[in-house]
């Protein structure tokens, strides 16, 4: 399977690490904004050439040019994550202006998965609003908010959580995080 991770400024960095650990087998093409570059190294200790190493390829945020800005080229699915207000008011827009958003726009005029993991809190009525647009567009709206059923001992069973989820939306099989069994 080959998936687009695009990874926007919000806040969330461990998530997109996690994800691309986890996508190992997968092939990933990566796109990291110049903000997000700046939040992985505040929130992970990492940079973008670490992030890079975990991925297939990379690409330039600014890259119009690059292959996975065209629907012709063959990939299955796409996810930004984490995803900012910004990225997704573009994408609810249509304003592909770049590559993310544009990546985004391929997923949508070409039926292909999309999953937006917004990190921003509160919602404003504007991204509440942007998010049931393109939930009605098929677009899974997967904010980070991690389940306590599994009584996380750490952060990083909570972030497992949130990106089994993704994982789950991406139709990747794992088991990273514990799954509801009911109470009986």
């Amino acid at each position: 399977m080959r998936i687009v991770l695009g990874v926007t400024g919000a806040s969330g960095a461990p998530y997109a690490v996690t994800l691309l650990r986890h996508l190992k087998a997968h092939e990933v093409d990566l796109v990291l904004t110049r903000d997000a570059e700046k939040v992985v190294a505040l929130e992970t200790g990492l940079t973008a050439k670490d992030l890079g190493k975990l991925a297939t390829r990379t690409w330039p945020p600014d890259d119009h040019t690059a292959e996975i800005a065209s629907g012709s080229a063959r990939y299955d699915a796409a996810a930004i994550v984490p995803c900012s207000g910004t990225t997704l008011a573009k994408i609810a827009a249509g304003i592909a202006d770049t590559l993310i958003p544009r990546v985004a726009a391929v997923c949508l005029k070409e039926h292909r998965p999309l999953v937006l993991v917004p990190r921003e809190t509160p919602l404003s009525p504007i991204a509440l609003e942007n998010m049931a647009k393109l939930a009605g567009l098929g677009v899974t709206i997967l904010p980070a908010m991690p389940g306590f059923y599994g009584k996380a001992e750490t952060v990083q069973d909570l972030v497992d959580f949130v990106v089994g989820r993704v994982l789950d939306a991406l139709r990747v099989p794992n088991d990273l995080a514990e799954r509801w069994r009911g109470t009986d």
